[in-house]
């Protein structure tokens, strides 16, 4: 958590840490960036859900009855396409109950605003935390559409998780909302002249899918 902003938790473990630099390293193929980004996406989604309402029910072992803590309420996690999908599956890997809503929404590179192109959603995503996914919190324009578009559908329990934020994708989710959570591996210094994270990454959908 950061003692500025309290909504803010970067995420310090040693192999999320490490898993992180190998993503940032240029060398890095498609491949290997895609397991990656599986493996961070796991870690990151324990963080992100730590204090997942519970409830208490009772169930029969091999050796006797006994009472478990189990989720209240589905998770929903929504990936912001394309790049989202990478960090997303890892976290189906460990939330295979989990639903899985999509928002597609691209960058005018003129103007760094988002546009959407394709939005699916589970009718009762409201009944349940939401996990908004996109490995990058640039200019916060994505993330800011995307959460507006989960507030049209109630939601009311949404949490952004990313690999790389920049101070000023933070502070424009936070303008808009400070009571969202922003899980992330690392802040980094800034955003260029372009809009993109510095020392960062690249484009994850590039790097994810070899287009680039």
């Amino acid at each position: 958590m950061s003692a500025s902003d309290p909504k803010l938790f970067v995420c310090e473990h040693p192999l999320i840490q490490h898993l992180l630099a190998e993503a940032r390293d240029q060398r890095t193929g498609p491949m290997v960036f895609r397991r990656l980004l599986r493996q961070v996406g796991a870690m990151l989604a324990y963080e992100a859900l730590r204090d997942l309402p519970r409830i208490t029910r009772r169930i029969q072992t091999p050796m006797e009855a006994m009472e478990v803590q189990t989720m209240r309420a589905p998770v929903t996690i929504v990936p912001i396409l394309r790049a989202g999908l990478g960090l997303a599956d890892g976290m189906l890997e460990v939330l295979p109950d989990a639903r899985m809503g999509h928002i597609g929404l691209f960058r005018d590179e003129s103007t760094l605003n988002p546009v959407t192109y394709y939005e699916k959603l589970p009718e009762d995503i409201a009944g349940g935390p939401t996990l908004l996914v996109d490995p990058m919190l640039a200019t916060g324009g994505s993330a800011c559409e995307a959460l507006a578009k989960l507030w049209g559908r109630n939601c009311v329990d949404v949490r952004f998780v990313c690999l790389v934020a920049s101070p000023e994708g933070v502070k424009r989710l936070h303008e808009l909302d400070p009571n969202v959570p922003i899980y992330t591996a690392a802040v980094d210094r800034q955003l260029n002249e372009k809009g993109y994270i510095l020392p960062g990454l690249g484009d994850a959908g590039d790097r994810l899918y070899g287009t680039g």
